[in-house]
C-alpha cells in the first residue's frame, strides 16, 4: 500500500465527525440570532405600547386606567405572540406620568427566558395661567 492511499483509509469518517460538532454549534449560533431578533422587536413592541399609554394616560381629564387601556389595545392590536404575558404600570400625578410596559420574550433557544420593556414619561396635562398658577 502506498503513503498516500494509507493516508486516506486513516482519514475515513472525519468529515462525519466534524460534521457532527459542526452543525449543532451552527443551529444554536442560528437560533441565538433569531432569538436577539425577537427581544429587539419585543422591545419596540413595549415601547410602542408605553408611548400610547402616556398620550392616552397624560390628558387633563383621562386617569391611569385610561393609559393602562390604552396599552392593552395597542399590546392586543399588536399581537401577543412576541411580548407575552405583559404587564402595564401606570403612575399619573399632577405634574408627571410615567408608563412601564414589560413582558416575556417567545422562546426559541430552549431554557432561555428573556424579558423586554418600554418606559415612556412626560408632564401631565393641566390647564394653568399665564403665572403658571391653576385657573
Amino acid at each position: 500500500m502506498t503513503a498516500s492511499l494509507r493516508d486516506r483509509c486513516r482519514d475515513r469518517g472525519a468529515v462525519s465527525t466534524q460534521l457532527v460538532l459542526v452543525v449543532p454549534a451552527l443551529l444554536l449560533i442560528a437560533l441565538l440570532v433569531v432569538q436577539f431578533a425577537l427581544v429587539w422587536h419585543a422591545r419596540h413592541i413595549a415601547q410602542y405600547a408605553a408611548e400610547r399609554a402616556l398620550a392616552a394616560a397624560r390628558v387633563e381629564h383621562n386617569t391611569a386606567e385610561d393609559g393602562q387601556a390604552q396599552a392593552r389595545r395597542s399590546l392586543t392590536a399588536l399581537g401577543n405572540r412576541v411580548l407575552t404575558n405583559p404587564s402595564v404600570a401606570v403612575e399619573r400625578t399632577a405634574t408627571q406620568t410615567t408608563v412601564r410596559v414589560r413582558g416575556a420574550v417567545v422562546r426559541v433557544v430552549p431554557g432561555l427566558t428573556l424579558h423586554a420593556s418600554g418606559t415612556a414619561s412626560g408632564p401631565t396635562e393641566r390647564t394653568t395661567t399665564p403665572t403658571g398658577g391653576q385657573p
